[in-house]
């Protein structure tokens, strides 16, 4: 039987088996701790990688600040923490198949790679903006001494969490910007590897960091997947500002998975460009000359920008381009200036050249959507350019609110303002809306969404939302350090101690307001959630390092799991280790007297009651589950443990057995 290792994945040792595959001479073998390790030769792997003799380094464009180096070995280190389940906090607990999780979003990234592992669809996150105002807590430590740590505006809260405030963190002392990087970098690298091969991840983020931002991400999931970066006019009420400049605008990154596809990558632009113009986008190098037009029908050429109020039609534009008959576009000649010849007009379509369309007398029926009334027709017409057809329309149309709608809409939800500038459920939900499915190359409708800087769940609310106008079966999955409320907030004085209560109490009642508006068609709609809570392990330390205890201690221990924690606790941190999702159907059984759980079927079966005899072993042995999993302390004598695999391999040899 295998012994479960109970903490999460090692990308490093995992990583270097690859390399170690690849190339077996670039690996050695080193002494730690008194046992043999695998590692690298680097001086080696840089000579097999290149084509020339590699005498040193050498300078190099790369992104870099103080740290670096950490933050990624940060991201690789393993923890041996677990998620434990809260129902008390949940909502329909058995059924749900979405996640809301609280606790630090490193750790719990960590936590979700051996199950989530290249699993989620579509992520997205409202990262800390670094503006100057807020301030962002996290554990991540790195070696400094007290003196430097001041320095750099830090300080541990009592919880021993590591809490740089930014409104303390001046751009003087140097670090300002580095401990947003080191923060946001180690989570951008897990985050990659969660994502599916045609996964997507959105990032919003604003004016100060936007630039490291796209660098940061260019870094992790390379510029070549780099998709677009939308511009979000977040307010319309600037009223009155310090600074003589002033953005009412906020950035959301796009960027899809290493291994997305070109195909999916044209349609994610193409669904994109049609969605946030007036009119359906059209490729000049399929579709354009399939094109016809009503006699009198006028396409304005926008190329220029210049106005001519002296014409007929105010604000009518210069160079514009009237169609003879009605034919298509190989019968353009020009109006109010000379002729443009056909090639003239491939040329300037070629080119990506908008044109805005005008009928000659707004009656006529739609220019190209037959039986729909003219003012029904699209009002511009986009011509993509054929060699480039990657240019992406970024700007959102007024189809997405504002930020004070958003504080206005969940405002109304809560009975109060509890939450400061949330992003509006209409951002999120088109954003949700353009995630395509690889195989089918269609819509997709069912898939995993990650947000692991939830905050008031805005995203859980998109997803619910979404598929309750469209029928999907999206999940999601969100994130969230439980912060506290400043105890002279609303949101404190309402009895909403930290960021969590406020965001699952949003779903609650976001949940609960979709159903009643739409009871018929919302009937099998999933508005709950798991609610699991980031905690130490369930293990005593014995269990990891039982090598540095003494026989005395060994004595006066007689369990290797602490005595607060449940058996749905470990069957939790069990799953976590199995890989079995954490959405996935429990149930418990009563076998033999004992308590068993089935977790997904038969993909996982696991008892961790005391004294247990042959009969209950050979009982789930004949139910051949993928996985089962005992205590080692489980086994009512030292016959029974030494039968357990003659038992499985009778009964259910394909079964993986582990102890804890």
């Amino acid at each position: 039987m295998d012994k479960l290792k109970m903490m999460s994945m090692d990308r490093t040792s995992e990583n270097i088996e690859k390399i170690r595959a690849i190339f077996p001479n670039c690996v050695t073998e080193v002494l730690r701790d008194g046992k043999e390790e695998y590692a690298i030769d680097f001086d080696m792997l840089r000579q097999e990688l290149s084509k020339d003799i590699v005498e040193g380094g050498e300078e190099r464009y790369q992104m870099t600040w103080p740290d670096k180096k950490k933050a990624i070995w940060l991201a690789n280190t393993r923890i041996t923490k677990t998620l434990r389940p809260c129902r008390e906090e949940s909502v329909d607990f058995d059924n749900t198949e979405n996640l809301y999780i609280e606790g630090d979003n490193l750790e719990v990234l960590k936590l979700l790679q051996e199950t989530y592992l290249g699993k989620v669809k579509m992520i997205y996150i409202d990262p800390p903006y670094n503006t100057g105002n807020d301030s962002f807590v996290y554990n991540d430590i790195y070696s400094m001494d007290e003196e430097d740590f001041k320095k750099a505006g830090g300080y541990y809260n009592k919880e021993g969490n590591r809490v740089i405030d930014v409104k303390e963190n001046s751009e003087s002392n140097g670090r300002f910007h580095t401990d947003w990087l080191n923060m946001i970098y180690p989570r951008l690298k897990i985050a990659r590897d969660l994502l599916s091969d045609d996964g997507i991840i959105f990032i919003s983020i604003g004016d100060k960091e936007q630039a490291n931002m796209k660098k940061l991400c260019d870094d992790v999931f390379g510029e070549d997947n780099y998709i677009t970066m939308f511009i979000w006019e977040k307010t319309q009420h600037f009223g009155r500002q310090k600074l003589n400049s002033y953005s009412n605008s906020d950035y959301v990154y796009c960027y899809a998975k290493a291994l997305f596809s070109d195909k999916l990558k044209e349609l994610l632009v193409e669904k994109i460009n049609t969605e946030l113009g007036d009119a359906p986008l059209f490729n000049a190098s399929n579709n354009i000359n399939e094109l016809t037009f009503p006699a009198g029908t006028v396409l304005f050429n926008i190329k220029d920008g210049l106005y001519d109020k002296s014409e007929s039609y105010d604000y009518e534009l210069l160079n514009t381009v009237e169609v003879k008959n009605r034919h298509n576009v190989n019968e353009f000649s020009l109006r109010f200036r000379s002729r443009w010849s056909n090639k003239t007009v491939q040329d300037e379509i070629k080119k990506g050249t908008t044109f805005w369309v005008k009928t000659a007398n707004f009656a006529i029926r739609a220019i190209y959507h037959e039986g729909k009334s003219a003012t029904e027709a699209p009002k511009q017409i986009l011509f993509t350019n054929q060699n480039n057809p990657m240019c992406v329309r970024s700007r959102f149309n007024n189809r997405i609110d504002t930020s004070e709608n958003a504080t206005k809409a969940l405002s109304d939800l809560m009975e109060g303002e509890f939450f400061s500038y949330p992003k509006p459920v209409s951002l999120i939900s088109y954003l949700v809306s353009l995630l395509y499915n690889e195989k089918e190359l269609d819509f997709d409708k069912n898939f995993i969404a990650l947000d692991f800087f939830s905050g008031s769940a805005t995203t859980a609310h998109a997803v619910m939302q979404l598929n309750a106008e469209d029928g999907g079966n999206r999940k999601f999955i969100m994130v969230q350090l439980p912060e506290a409320c400043d105890e002279k907030s609303e949101a404190y004085k309402a009895g909403y101690k930290n960021i969590c209560e406020i965001g699952k109490e949003r779903i609650r009642r976001a949940g609960k307001k979709i159903k009643e508006e739409n009871p018929l068609a919302t009937a099998n709609l999933d508005t709950g959630f798991r609610v699991l809570k980031l905690d130490s392990s369930n293990m005593r330390d014995v269990f990891y390092k039982p090598e540095e205890l003494t026989q005395m201690s060994m004595l006066d221990t007689q369990d290797n799991i602490k005595p607060d924690r449940s058996a749905e606790d470990l069957l939790f941190q069990v799953m976590l280790d199995m890989g079995a999702p954490l959405s996935a159907k429990i149930e418990q059984n009563t076998v033999c007297g004992k308590q068993v759980f089935t977790v997904a079927g038969n993909y996982l079966m696991a008892c961790f009651e005391d004294n247990l005899a042959e009969d209950i072993i050979t009982a789930i042995a004949k139910q051949q589950p993928l996985y089962a999993v005992f205590r080692d302390s489980s086994f009512a004598t030292d016959s029974v443990a030494k039968n357990v695999e003659q038992i499985f391999a009778t009964y259910s040899p394909d079964t993986k057995l582990s102890i804890l």
